[in-house]
């Protein structure tokens, strides 16, 4: 996409001379579709999560009933008048706290989510910056939030928060060892780590029936997909791996001193984070927007709808697993890393190798 912008502007007679300020621009102009697909997904993931929630616990969730303003059939207007709450909120910072870190510990954690979007791709020719490290570009951008989750609980100036923060750190950066090592079978088997070569390897059919996706490549690559996955969903912190958060000891953890808006760019942060890590198992895992069924139903527009509807669907498994499983403790969640999901990373390493060697 931005690509597209810079060779528009430089066609201009007008214009083309100024790099510098083209190349701003049209960055800029990549950035909007960003953010407002970053804003809707909240939106929708939101409500989305307290239907499933409610479903599960046998209640109906918003709903469009009751005095007042209408929320809409079905409370499908309830988050947006969350989201409108948030907004006009008070932003309040503690007097004792580190005001000039306090402030930009939103914005570092909002932005690692934002350019990680930025290499993101939604079908062939969708994405806004096309690099051809797109896996390794993912992962990096991925973890720049862990600088932000620790300013925020340093400056609250509260232990609660400083806390939650600690443990976060500790949780992202030891969940993101197994999550890349389970990864790289993935780079194995196409011989890149760029996302068109990546869902190109996996077009056709495997046994006349299934499609060629990595996860039925061979049965290491099931214990690969599942590694990620719930490695991915403890990166994020949802339950069960909610330590950083968890309001019966830390009240809200590192977010226990932030309100209005400053509060919504972490709330925004973790959807975005949770469709990036699901993103990315659809890529690598199964087989990105192709279709799944190999010669029907392929192109551009279909292949926005296959990928955003199989990433929705890990988006789902995420919240089913909140309403499932208990939170874990913290010697729990550290013994899974280091003594089972390493060992397990590289263990599927050398099987898909050794697989992948006789079966050639």
């Amino acid at each position: 996409m931005v690509d597209f912008y810079i060779n528009l502007f430089s066609s201009i007679e007008l214009i083309k001379s100024y790099q510098s300020s083209i190349f701003i621009i049209s960055v800029l102009l990549a950035g909007i579709p960003i953010f407002g697909f970053m804003a809707v997904n909240a939106l929708v993931a939101v409500y989305v999560e307290r239907k499933v929630s409610a479903f599960m616990q046998d209640r109906l969730g918003p709903m469009g009933h009751g005095v007042g303003l209408h929320a809409g059939k079905w409370g499908v207007l309830q988050t947006l008048a969350d989201a409108i709450k948030l907004l006009t909120k008070e932003d309040i910072i503690p007097e004792s706290a580190d005001k000039k870190l306090f402030l930009l510990a939103p914005c570092i954690i909002f932005i690692g989510s934002f350019v990680a979007f930025a290499g993101f791709p939604f079908n062939e020719f969708l994405i806004a910056a096309d690099f051809n490290l797109g896996l390794f570009y993912i992962l990096a951008m991925s973890s720049v939030g862990v600088i932000g989750i620790i300013l925020a609980g340093y400056s609250s100036n509260n232990k609660w928060s400083l806390y939650g923060s600690m443990r976060s750190a500790a949780q992202i950066v030891s969940y993101e060892i197994p999550a890349a090592l389970s990864l790289l079978p993935i780079v194995m088997l196409s011989g890149s780590l760029a996302f068109k070569d990546i869902v190109l390897a996996q077009t056709g059919s495997t046994l006349g029936i299934l499609p060629n996706w990595f996860i039925f490549n061979n049965p290491f690559m099931i214990i690969a997909f599942w590694l990620f996955f719930i490695a991915g969903v403890a990166e994020v912190n949802r339950t069960p791996f909610d330590l950083p958060e968890a309001e019966s000891e830390l009240v809200a953890g590192w977010m226990t001193e932030y309100s209005g808006m400053r509060w919504a760019f972490f709330f925004l942060a973790e959807y975005a984070n949770m469709f990036i890590v699901a993103g990315v198992a659809t890529i690598g895992f199964l087989g990105g927007w192709l279709s799944p069924i190999p010669g029907y139903f392929d192109g551009s527009i279909w292949g926005v709808f296959w990928l955003v509807s199989k990433t929705s669907f890990l988006i789902f498994v995420m919240m089913w697993f909140r309403w499932t499983f208990p939170r874990l403790r913290t010697d729990q969640l550290m013994r899974m890393c280091w003594k089972f999901f390493l060992p397990g990373s590289f263990f599927v390493i050398i099987g898909v190798g050794l697989w992948d060697l006789i079966m050639r």
